[in-house]
């Protein structure tokens, strides 16, 4: 039995198509403490989540965390869940749908879309091995995460790099690191505060509230918090704000040490005592609607802003499935498989074939001859 995956009866004139791998982080298959703990143990035993020395941390977790954590998980959970599912899964089955519909209008019957979470399912395996029955020859990877982490798009790299060094046929492959200022990520940011503005009028203060990260991280050389600053300053330039009216803040911190700063909840306890009693926030880190943005950020923080004397919180959603984040990520994949063959305007299928069809007849009669 081989070590490598492969196919005993591949064709060898087989059309190639093109793979766009779409990721997430990541999500439990249920709001239980039972499906929390497998999925908590898997995201918080990945290194490059909580460079902790192993001992320690395994320690730490399996004695502590995954004993206490789970329960208080599987309740918020609880909050958001739907009859669909878990809303981050949710959102990212329609964007996987959306992209394939997008794509296909743009490369017809060209390629083949794939959705994978890093962590629990669909795993980033299945999802790899989806794009490989379907003779995915070239595959482009983009993390749905704008701005780059290792804790999170190189993570996804990882995982990648995990199963492709199995495979007997490697696909080539590009992928994207970051485009937290790519233009059409920044209008459609705007665009989608444009109009909770345009229906519920402009708050005091306008809150870009991105996912926290230890700040040792930063230090370490981490770009996470630079690029999360540039997408907020492109998006106020976008619509012509001043300093006054925004800032950026950072949420869901966990553990003792310092986390990036300013803390979300910490800066909306403050807000109500500078006069600031109306706020907007929005999640630009988020590409899809989840726990943290659901419940953490419109229900939590809401709290903690109204207790401390503020008078209206309002989220923005996530871009989600919108057709302008579509319409966005579609350009960005279109960008980063320039010069592949399946993105040419005269690819044909019939002369693909046709050409593999001649190779693997020149191939077989060379076998013969010998």
């Amino acid at each position: 039995m081989s070590q490598y995956v492969g196919s005993p009866d591949y064709a060898h004139d087989s059309t190639a198509r093109l793979g766009v791998l779409i990721t997430n982080l990541g999500t439990p298959d249920a709001p239980t403490a039972g499906a929390l703990r497998r999925y908590l143990a898997e995201f918080l035993s990945d290194p490059r989540v909580v460079e902790t020395p192993r001992w320690l941390w395994w320690l730490v977790l399996h004695g502590i965390i995954l004993r206490i954590r789970p329960r208080r998980a599987a309740a918020a959970y609880a909050k958001v869940w739907s009859e669909e599912g878990s809303p981050l899964l949710v959102y990212s089955r329609r964007q996987a749908r959306a992209l394939q519909s997008a794509l296909d209008e743009r490369f017809p019957g060209r390629v083949r879309v794939a959705l994978a979470m890093r962590y629990g399912t669909p795993s980033v395996a299945s999802a790899l091995e989806e794009l490989r029955q379907a003779n995915a020859q070239r595959i482009v990877v983009l993390p749905l995460y704008p701005q780059y982490s290792a804790t999170t798009t190189a993570s996804t790299f990882d995982a990648v790099a995990d199963v492709l060094k199995r495979w007997r046929w490697l696909p080539q492959l590009r992928f994207v690191t970051q485009y937290h200022d790519d233009p059409g990520y920044i209008a459609a940011l705007a665009e989608s505060i444009r109009a909770h503005r345009t229906q519920h009028g402009a708050a005091d203060r306008l809150l870009f509230s991105f996912h926290g990260l230890p700040k040792r991280y930063l230090l370490q050389g981490d770009p996470y918090f630079c690029q999360c600053h540039k997408t907020a300053r492109l998006v106020a330039e976008h619509l012509e704000l001043s300093d006054q009216d925004w800032q950026v803040v950072f949420q869901s911190r966990f553990g003792r040490e310092e986390w990036l700063k300013p803390y979300a909840d910490h800066t909306l306890a403050q807000l109500p005592k500078e006069g600031i009693t109306s706020v907007d926030v929005i999640c630009p880190g988020f590409s899809a609607d989840c726990l943290e943005t659901l419940e953490e950020m419109a229900e939590q923080n809401r709290d903690v802003f109204l207790h401390a004397g503020g008078e209206a919180y309002r989220y923005i959603p996530a871009l989600n499935d919108s057709p302008a984040h579509i319409a966005t990520l579609t350009e960005l994949i279109g960008k980063h498989c320039q010069g592949w063959p399946e993105t040419s305007e005269s690819w044909d299928e019939r002369s693909v074939q046709a050409d593999a069809n001649r190779s693997r007849e020149r191939a077989l009669a060379h076998g013969a001859s010998r």
